[in-house]
């Protein structure tokens, strides 16, 4: 997850470990709109998406929220929103509240995906530099672009001891690290959703993601990957500027 520091608990006696922090909930919601929208009237088109960012301007209280653009780099997405909660009732409470909005029925959820925070099982008594995949709190938003992509174990990763996974995961951890322009963001959807993972990666450099997953193609535990598709790459923009996208 996450390599962003975690605050502070308040009360917490000076120099006290930290307490187990509660999850967070973690969505990411991929929209398409629909031609017919981009054929209405310029005036029209701008009351809809006004109507639809002041809806969401009033969740950012109680949610973390960024957009960012899939125009130009994905033919079946062209808005993302990436939500993080302390509850899924206000991701839910967000999505109700859009979809009375005008846009929301010229818009089309093509992907989809839930996920929790955890910190990973294969970090133990200290933190590896840049964080990749240790936290349990993340921070998004911090990249230009942002790569989104579901992700599932083979069953026989699953049947391999503790201290196998460990180690493989462990040769995982020190190539991510050979590339700190890479924040990475792993959540876990057992049971709450159709994958195993959620991984979400932020950077400001196209040429060094593309490197670092090369060179993970080859990392010992790839023969153990069932299937990590689809990948959907996007650009951060301000809410308005990505709704203005649309047509």
């Amino acid at each position: 997850m996450s390599h962003a520091p975690t605050p502070p608990v308040a009360g917490a006696p000076a120099g006290a470990p930290s307490p187990e922090l509660p999850a967070q909930v973690v969505k990411f919601t991929f929209f398409q709109v629909e031609p017919a929208w981009r054929r209405r009237p310029a005036t029209d088109k701008a009351r809809d998406t006004e109507a639809f960012a002041a809806t969401l301007e009033k969740f950012r209280d109680s949610l973390i929220l960024n957009s960012y653009s899939c125009v130009g780099s994905r033919g079946d997405a062209d808005l993302v929103l990436w939500s993080v909660g302390a509850q899924l009732e206000d991701i839910q409470a967000l999505h109700a509240a859009l979809n009375k909005t005008e846009l929301a029925g010229f818009l089309r959820v093509t992907h989809s995906f839930l996920s929790l925070t955890r910190r990973s099982q294969y970090i133990r008594g200290h933190e590896h530099p840049g964080g990749h995949g240790a936290e349990k709190r993340i921070v998004p938003g911090e990249g230009r672009y942002l790569v989104v992509y579901p992700f599932w174990k083979t069953a026989a990763w699953y049947q391999l001891s503790y201290e196998e996974r460990r180690e493989m995961m462990g040769e995982h951890f020190r190539i991510g690290h050979k590339y700190p322009g890479v924040k990475i963001h792993t959540t876990y959807a057992f049971g709450v959703d159709d994958p195993e993972f959620v991984l979400a990666f932020e950077f400001n450099d196209l040429e060094e993601f593309l490197r670092m997953v090369e060179e993970l193609r080859g990392a010992k535990q790839r023969p153990y990957t069932l299937r990590d598709t689809p990948i959907l790459t996007a650009v951060k923009k301000p809410l308005r500027e990505a709704l203005g996208m649309l047509g």
